[in-house]
């Protein structure tokens, strides 16, 4: 199967959005599909306004049409609702071309964060965004229920993996060299520093030990200056990223606003147990009871039941997941780009990957 993928979330950046994409190109490698990434490497960029490290395509549609017409996909899939995505949208539309989106980020909550535009108006831009996809792949039910509730319809499941030869298991908490060693035991946050993270919550944890922050991000000035004692890594290879999960006796997951956060499976593959609030990624990504981690609304408490769960017990949480399942289902959910064209998803007439850049 031909499939397009665009997407405004690509290397260098550095989210779990962009581990997302990556890992499902990858496996759709594997199962034989051609894929075409559209990504804003190809175009001409700005940086985000009100969040720095994300560049985003300036007018991109014209380049945009003439690579989906030359690769005449079988399948478009618009990864995001940025220029590229609302390029693609364009394209499709005017070609009377089916199409699916995907709901990754809860991204008006971030406006609204960023740069005070009303949650009402960014739901219901990204409402008409995906109104005319014939499914929007969604990664949690908790997810799918609030888009339903405010109105989103063609709604299908589609989970996230971990990589469970990258994350490898340890036993117990190892020494991460760059770092030598630590006062025990060691907290850890892994993801972007930004308003949606609600990073403070952890900084401000009164627990004992040592915090350790891997990430980038717009607040990341600040609260350096506020927080010296902290230890602050910026953005690492995601081989190290392993070692520093592995290197950590508990992972903090303070963000309320996950729609199903990648980062707390990567940690419990690599045997770190979670604490995070009872809210919707956390949920989905541990389950009721949790399991491999402890969930509560006061999160010191939460870091506490956390500290005391087996890392064994974490592991076995992320074996619940895989990539090759989640990129199976995603192939399930993709639609003809054309009537009377039938799709294939296990693709038996094997192709090769072609990443265009």
């Amino acid at each position: 199967m031909r499939i397009a993928l665009i997407t405004d979330a690509w290397t260098p950046q550095v989210n779990g959005v962009v581990t997302t994409l990556v890992e499902l190109v990858r496996e759709l490698e594997l199962l034989g599909h051609q894929v075409e990434v559209v990504h804003p490497n190809l175009f001409a960029t700005r940086a985000c306004p009100g969040y720095s490290g994300i560049d985003l395509a300036v007018r991109p549609y014209k380049r945009l049409a003439s690579r989906l017409d030359a690769f005449t996909p079988d399948a478009i899939h618009l990864a995001t609702e940025g220029p590229l995505g609302w390029a693609g949208r364009k394209y499709c539309l005017r070609r009377k071309l089916s199409f699916t989106t995907a709901f990754h980020t809860r991204f008006p909550e971030i406006l609204q964060a960023a740069l005070k535009i009303p949650l009402w108006l960014g739901y219901a831009l990204f409402r008409h965004f995906h109104k005319r996809s014939a499914g929007v792949m969604v990664p949690t039910p908790s997810v799918m229920r609030m888009l339903a509730l405010r109105g989103f319809s063609n709604l299908r499941s589609w989970s996230h993996g971990v990589d469970m030869e990258l994350f490898r298991y340890a036993s117990t908490a190892a020494i991460y060299e760059p770092l030598g060693p630590l006062a025990r035991p060691v907290s850890l946050f892994v993801g972007r520093i930004s308003y949606e993270k609600n990073i403070e919550a952890f900084l401000n944890l009164n627990v004992p030990g040592t915090k350790v922050v891997c990430g980038v991000g717009p607040l990341e000035h600040g609260l350096r200056e506020r927080f010296p004692q902290v230890r602050w890594l910026g953005v690492l290879p995601r081989n190290e990223l392993a070692s520093v999960y592995g290197c950590a006796d508990v992972f903090v997951m303070s963000s309320r606003n996950e729609t199903f956060g990648l980062v707390m499976l990567e940690a419990m593959a690599c045997g770190t147990p979670v604490a995070a609030y009872p809210v919707e990624g956390p949920l989905e990504v541990m389950g009721s009871p949790p399991q491999g981690g402890a969930l509560a609304e006061d999160l010191r408490a939460a870091w506490y039941q956390a500290y005391a769960v087996p890392r064994q017990d974490a592991r076995n949480r992320a074996l619940d997941f895989s990539w090759k399942a989640a990129t199976q289902l995603f192939a399930k959910n993709l639609v003809p780009a054309r009537a009377g064209l039938s799709l294939d998803a296990t693709n038996e007439i094997k192709t090769s990957w072609v990443a265009r850049s």
